[in-house]
């Protein structure tokens, strides 16, 4: 570290009042604390708190996504060997699988980086201002809300989107009013709906492979509402072909571990909640969106399990809460700290919500059977007038306190 140090002393110069570079100063600046923490001191903010800054915040985020990115390499490896009948045990090729997946994978987040990245340091260097920190955790967060499947070009283009247009007319960091992962998927989904969805879309192909997607590649969400009506599909498990393989537990416990098609990184349970261990722990995501986010998803579940107008709706309540992006959106999505509700009742009331519409767009949806994204969208835009709400509420509890005591 000290040899990285010295470099960045050495280049500090040209950079500085003066120097044939200064125009680029923030540039630099930002670069330099990237790797080490802000020479300057903060003496006035009501959120200062501890020597953490906004650069290690967002980087602990990473970490925390780092087990449902490598279980999701390993995934796309296991539904290619599956689709194509070699290595179908879950403890085979190890090794192959997850080179596989990482071939896949990394391009997806290296153009997600370089390409979010980029933007904001061109605008910072126009603008002459820091470079916002927030994209280290979205430029993760977009490749794991993708299938391994979608062009690298696609990802490009979403990606500017979710910059430009989600965040940087907005004011960057701290100003924009929707999650920019979210916003570069939604984007994809309605732009290029067949890329985003389907059964051709979450297993990998290989030239020659046409009609080779695993068992047809459909995820859970998909069987469970493409069932006939009356079928019990809370009661038994079924394969991607609609055949019955097992019991409710079996279904669970491949929706837990995750070896199911589904995006990157959202189909295990087990790596996300590794993840949320993480962001509590370090006191980084908020427990208690989680836990309204689960109470809600849970509540709207029981409800369609006594409602029982069709087999979707049948669905064991806690097999919807593991299936599809549920889990990942709880954790990762709805916790974001900037398009969330910012009061404490305000969080319970926004993750209640987020996840009791979540479960119910999925359900009723006709044309994708998932809901957490546009719930959790839709949250964001309705974070500050429950947050407004909460605030005046405050205030008229308390004046009513204060004419009581007068």
């Amino acid at each position: 570290m000290q040899f990285l140090r010295n470099i960045f002393d050495n280049l500090r110069p040209n950079f500085e009042e003066g120097g044939k570079f200064e125009k680029y100063y923030k540039g630099f600046e930002a670069m330099e604390t990237f790797a080490f923490t802000p020479g300057h001191t903060s003496h006035k903010g009501a959120h200062i708190r501890d020597a953490i800054d906004l650069k290690r915040t967002m980087f602990l985020v990473v970490i925390a996504m780092v087990p449902a990115l490598l279980f999701g390499m390993w995934n796309t490896g296991h539904q290619y060997y599956l689709s194509i009948g070699e290595l179908t045990g879950l403890g085979e090729g190890l090794i192959d699988k997850l080179i596989f997946g990482a071939i896949r994978v990394l391009p997806i987040v290296v153009v997600s980086y370089a390409v979010g990245l980029g933007i904001e340091f061109a605008i910072a260097i126009k603008n002459n201002h820091s470079v916002n920190e927030g994209y280290l955790v979205s430029g993760m967060l977009i490749p794991l809300v993708l299938p391994s499947e979608i062009p690298l070009w696609m990802v490009a283009v979403a990606t500017a989107f979710a910059v430009v247009i989600g965040k940087e007319v907005f004011g960057g960091t701290g100003m924009n009013i929707l999650n920019p992962a979210l916003t570069a998927r939604a984007f994809l989904f309605f732009a290029y709906p067949t890329k985003m969805s389907g059964n051709a879309v979450w297993i990998p192909q290989e030239s020659g492979m046409a009609g080779v997607d695993g068992y047809t590649g459909e995820t859970l969400l998909s069987q469970a509402y493409n069932a006939p009506t009356g079928t019990e599909f809370g009661t038994l498990a079924y394969d991607a072909a609609g055949q019955q393989y097992g019991s409710l537990a079996d279904t669970m416990w491949a929706s837990f571990w995750g070896w199911i098609p589904g995006s990157i990184g959202e189909t295990s349970v087990f790596a996300i909640l590794l993840g949320a261990a993480i962001l509590i722990f370090t006191g980084i995501g908020s427990w208690r969106i989680m836990l309204s986010f689960l109470v809600g998803g849970l509540t709207m579940s029981l409800i369609f399990n006594a409602w029982g107008a069709n087999s979707f709706m049948s669905v064991h309540p806690l097999q919807q809460l593991m299936m599809g992006s549920f889990m990942f959106g709880m954790v990762f999505m709805a916790t974001d700290p900037v398009s969330a509700a910012q009061t404490t009742m305000g969080k319970w009331i926004y993750g209640f919500l987020a996840g009791f519409l979540g479960i119910m767009i999925r359900v009723f949806n006709p044309a994708y059977p998932e809901g957490i994204m546009m719930a959790i969208l839709f949250m964001n835009v309705m974070a500050p007038l429950i947050d407004h709400y909460v605030v005046e509420a405050n205030i008229n509890r308390r004046l009513k306190r204060a004419k009581v005591a007068a």
